[in-house]
């Protein structure tokens, strides 16, 4: 008897989902005893019984595309806008899944798809997962697909702009995606030989920067390109978020809800007017180095578009692993990159987890070994 599997997208869209959705397909196909069905837009799509039908034909074309043929959303189970409400739908996505007679649903998304897909398993159904970001910050894995190609168009983007800020003797700030983490700013930084890298995990003094600006205009050079992650706070800032994060924390753990819900508004307020920090680094910079300074926002271009070759082989290895691991009956796993291969993580152990750029990583270390300035 066939076993059938569900497949969905969950979150933002990303380079390789297709490629990954293709990979899961053609090794369940292939093998001869298991179905597949989409389910379009995510969660959302799951709970309103919308279905994509996957075979060879759908399959086949769809390698090389940007996005995901299956359409993606943010909606939780848990936390369903329906109608002028929001409504917990998990039973209702249980009741589909079961009615689809899965033995499985694969979900492929970051962070937020991981927590997600762990609430269904906890609701009785065979959940695997695998983990796709531009960001490069799920926990448990040494790298998410979708973070290679977004690193080659920030690289790129980095590239174009180092002939304007020469030209003009600018200061060109670059804001790349990365609220949590400074993978993709670190790493295009350094393949675009940005002057400064910024990133979430370092807080930076605005005085440090625009001294390092200053020291390269007295070596003859009157431009600079500054990589800033749009999670990158200033040494003060940070302070604030982790007094009011720590406040937070204290509070939950002495059961005190009314201050941890204070404290949360407080910093949920507080996050919102970091929102335009980019914005007021770069005037920061124009002010204090007397160069002109113009900000450019990568935003959304750097999800879209042709997965690149990297991450086409990663989308690949996962989808297969996946249907295989599946096979060897293993469920509630997020199926994880380990060095060459692949590694089936259980869900409980990924939740909450981050990955961020360590202090001592080797891309932090080649970065002050080429004189690039961290802000710190």
């Amino acid at each position: 008897m066939k076993k059938h599997i569900g497949i969905l997208t969950a979150g933002g869209d990303s380079p390789g989902l297709n490629a990954a959705i293709r990979a899961i397909g053609k090794t369940a196909l292939g093998s001869g005893r298991i179905q597949i069905v989409g389910f379009r837009d995510g969660f959302r799509g799951l709970m309103e019984n919308r279905t994509m039908r996957l075979d060879w034909n759908v399959l086949a074309s769809i390698l090389t595309q940007g996005g995901t043929i299956l359409g993606t959303s943010r909606d939780k189970p848990h936390k369903m806008p329906v109608g002028n409400e929001v409504m917990d739908m998990t039973q209702v996505i249980c009741d589909n899944y079961r009615r689809h007679n899965l033995d499985a649903l694969i979900c492929i998304g970051g962070g937020g798809t991981q927590k997600n897909a762990y609430r269904l398993a906890q609701q009785g159904l065979n959940i695997l997962t695998l983990p796709k970001t531009i960001d490069n910050d799920v926990g448990m894995t040494d790298v998410t697909f979708g973070f290679h190609t977004a690193m080659e168009i920030a690289t790129e983007a980095i590239d174009r702009l180092h002939s304007t800020a020469h030209s003009h003797h600018r200061i060109i700030v670059v804001e790349i995606m990365g609220h949590n983490a400074g993978w993709l700013a670190l790493g295009a930084g350094l393949a675009g030989g940005a002057d400064v890298i910024l990133i979430p995990e370092i807080p930076y003094d605005p005085i440090k920067v625009a001294q390092a600006i200053r020291e390269r205009q007295q070596r003859g050079t009157n431009f600079s390109i500054v990589a800033v992650a749009e999670g990158a706070v200033s040494v003060d800032e940070y302070k604030i978020l982790k007094r009011l994060r720590d406040q937070k924390a204290k509070a939950k753990e002495n059961g005190d809800n009314k201050k941890a819900k204070q404290f949360s508004e407080e910093l949920k307020s507080f996050e919102s007017t970091l929102t335009n920090n980019t914005v007021r680094l770069t005037s920061q910079l124009e002010e204090l180095t007397g160069l002109e300074s113009r900000l450019t926002i990568l935003g959304h271009l750097q999800r879209g578009g042709t997965p690149s070759a990297a991450d086409r082989v990663l989308a690949t290895k996962l989808g297969s692993a996946c249907v295989e691991y599946f096979e060897e009956g293993i469920r509630g796993c997020m199926i994880s990159v380990r060095g060459q291969g692949t590694e089936p993580i259980p869900l409980e152990e990924v939740i909450g987890k981050r990955h961020v750029v360590p202090a001592d990583h080797c891309w932090i270390r080649a970065a002050r070994n080429v004189n690039t300035c961290l802000g710190d």
